[in-house]
């Protein structure tokens, strides 16, 4: 076996435009995604009415139903991605949830808009499990904590692009307008992944040639993905982010709301301006998200020779600080509440790199894309899947308590992050094993 490898160190000839074309992708996917986030006063004025308790909890649940599509289609996606071009199943996904997404403009009851982002859930599943799987084929092990975490740097500038782009098109020209301009980009960006190479499965693992046409031939067996469940380190990392998506969706969802209709009436007397605290909300998402999460890749590939389990230890100690930010903002006046929702948005970020990086290290090669399915799975069905209208709820009577639930479950999320640490090295060194071995 020990003729077999000998560690990837460069990328492969066309990664770079492959990393291009899917972080541009994804920060369409996240734009989508929070466009809805930030309209979500006038949605509900239009097709559903007074903000009464009810309707809020209403609300809430397009995104759960967008999840519980998301996460239950993935898994299927993955299985796909492992037997079939990854490309073509990005370009069929993107194409389809651009599609919707220009869809949920034409709603006019509230369950059209629930089937729209359906639609967008089984898209976004085509893509989540597939793209990573594509980068960690395209750069070897030592870079693909920084690589990953330009990819994942989308969701926070996609994010603030939507939630300001979402505020601005629905004061100027109404909500809808919102989710009609983004189709023809999603469109075009879906249709150019027809024309991207393949790269061979696990080809970024090693430099044999041998064990890249091996791994490419072999398809997954149901030991492979049984093996996924006795793997310490994919198990924590899940649960992990099982909790911080838990807390980054129901903060994502209400905070613009919890801003304009509590904080601005507690403390000015009146509501604030739905697209200024868009804009605000959106560039603090913009600039923490996009420093952290290049910080968080960075730092985590610098330390892997110091310390085994430093993926982990990074996302521990980011969602940590996070919690005492979260605390000072539902106490400090505005303007300086702002700064505390700037560190905690930073601290939260500051994870999405190593965590991904975790996924991808642990994993074998044939079954990665399976692999990411499940993760997505798991996180979004005891996280954001409920998270929107449990807080909701729990906000009718206090949004105090509301965000005072979102703390303990990151607390909770550092815990697990912490306790994987131990595991990362021999973890990543059976992946790689398995990787470099000819079967």
């Amino acid at each position: 076996m020990s003729e077999l490898i000998s560690a990837r160190q460069s990328p492969l000839p066309h990664a770079r435009l492959s990393l291009i074309l899917l972080l541009s992708i994804n920060l369409f996917n996240y734009i989508d995604r929070y466009v809805l986030a930030a309209v979500v006063p006038r949605v509900c004025h239009d097709l559903l009415g007074p903000e009464t308790r009810e309707n809020l909890a209403k609300m809430g649940s397009l995104v759960t139903v967008f999840t519980i599509t998301y996460m239950i289609a993935a898994p299927i996606f993955g299985w796909l991605a492992d037997r079939m071009s990854r490309w073509i199943l990005c370009g069929i996904a993107v194409v389809l949830w651009s599609l919707a997404s220009g869809a949920s403009g034409l709603a006019h009851t509230f369950t059209a808009l629930l089937i729209t982002r359906m639609f967008i859930g089984i898209g976004e599943a085509g893509y989540g499990p597939a793209a990573p799987t594509l980068i960690s084929d395209l750069y070897p092990v030592s870079r693909r904590g920084q690589v990953l975490a330009w990819f994942y740097m989308a969701i926070p500038v996609g994010s603030a692009a939507g939630y300001i782009l979402g505020g601005f098109l629905a004061t100027r020209f109404g909500w809808r307008t919102a989710f009609y301009v983004l189709a023809p980009p999603g469109i075009l960006l879906g249709a150019l992944c027809f024309f991207m190479k393949e790269p061979p499965r696990g080809a970024a693992d090693s430099l044999s040639s041998n064990a890249h046409s091996s791994r490419s031939s072999n398809k997954p067996t149901l030991r492979d993905y049984l093996n996924l469940f006795r793997i310490p380190s994919y198990l924590l990392d899940t649960a992990g982010m099982m909790a911080m998506t838990f807390a980054i969706g129901g903060i994502s969802f209400w905070m613009p709301h919890y801003i304009v209709e509590h904080r601005f009436k507690l403390q000015y007397g009146h509501e604030g301006s739905l697209s200024q605290v868009n804009f605000i909300f959106g560039a603090l998402t913009a600039v923490a998200g996009f420093i952290a999460t290049f910080l968080g890749g960075y730092i985590g590939d610098k330390l892997r020779n110091r310390y085994s389990g430093s993926y982990f230890l990074v996302s521990g100690v980011g969602i940590a600080a996070a919690c005492p930010c979260v605390i000072a903002m539902l106490y400090l006046p505005f303007p300086y509440a702002w700064a505390a929702i700037f560190l905690a948005e930073f601290c939260l970020f500051f994870n999405t790199g190593p965590s991904n990086t975790i996924l991808a290290n642990v994993t074998h090669p044939r079954v990665r894309a399976s692999a990411f399915a499940l993760n997505i799975f798991l996180i979004h069905a005891f996280g954001d899947a409920a998270s929107p209208p449990i807080l909701g709820y729990v906000a009718g009577y206090s949004w105090n308590a509301a965000f005072y639930v979102v703390v303990t479950v990151m607390a909770l999320a550092g815990v697990f992050w912490m306790a994987g640490a131990k595991y990362l090295e021999r973890d990543t060194a059976i992946a790689s094993g398995q990787s470099a071995a000819t079967t």
